[in-house]
């Protein structure tokens, strides 16, 4: 993280939903803005610990601006905050949460201390998290049926599934969020 305060890059189009986020993440956090694709690149840089990425901007769309930080190999943590429902396409994008608009203040604030908190993960227990909130989302906007026709999902559970084998951990390591997010996960998946 950089300095004291750690750094959080807010980029949409929408001016005012912009200047709103970051009204709303000025108190605990350097807030910078960008107003969209193309000036969210040219502001990257390495100090800044969280991107809160809107997807559908013109020019330079958000999945472009995360292909960038992920290409250019910032370590940061990357939420979508945007109006498009997620869909299968979500699986190959490098983001850590995404969450649909609208989004209340508590909200954005959660994922954002939930990004900075898993900085402190190991890159497994990050892409643990990583595939656990696509697997999430998709289900939220799929069927059952869906899910298990699509390729591409059954290779992201299937990962999944070898990464929570894999990785030994402890709760007491997880924020309470990711916790939670896990047992949820945990539980949906014994009812399926």
């Amino acid at each position: 993280m950089s300095g004291d305060e750690p750094t959080v890059l807010v980029v949409d189009d929408e001016r005012d939903l912009a200047d709103l986020y970051a009204a709303w993440l000025a108190e605990e956090y350097d807030v910078r803005t960008a107003y969209g694709g193309e000036e969210a690149i040219e502001g990257m840089d390495e100090s800044v610990d969280v991107a809160l990425v809107d997807r559908l901007m013109p020019e330079v769309s958000g999945g472009e601006v995360v292909e960038h930080i992920r290409g250019e190999g910032y370590d940061c943590g990357i939420s979508m905050v945007t109006a498009v429902e997620p869909d299968f396409d979500i699986i190959e994008m490098g983001f850590d949460e995404y969450i649909v608009k609208p989004v209340r203040r508590e909200n954005l604030y959660d994922v954002v201390e939930t990004l900075l908190s898993r900085a402190a993960y190991d890159d497994q227990l990050q892409e643990m998290f990583s595939l656990a909130s696509k697997v999430a989302a998709l289900k939220t906007q799929k069927t059952p049926q869906e899910l298990e026709e699509s390729d591409s999902y059954g290779e992201l559970t299937d990962r999944l599934d070898e990464l929570r084998e894999e990785l030994d951990r402890t709760t007491a390591e997880l924020s309470e969020r990711d916790f939670e997010v896990e047992l949820r996960q945990l539980n949906a998946d014994s009812t399926d």
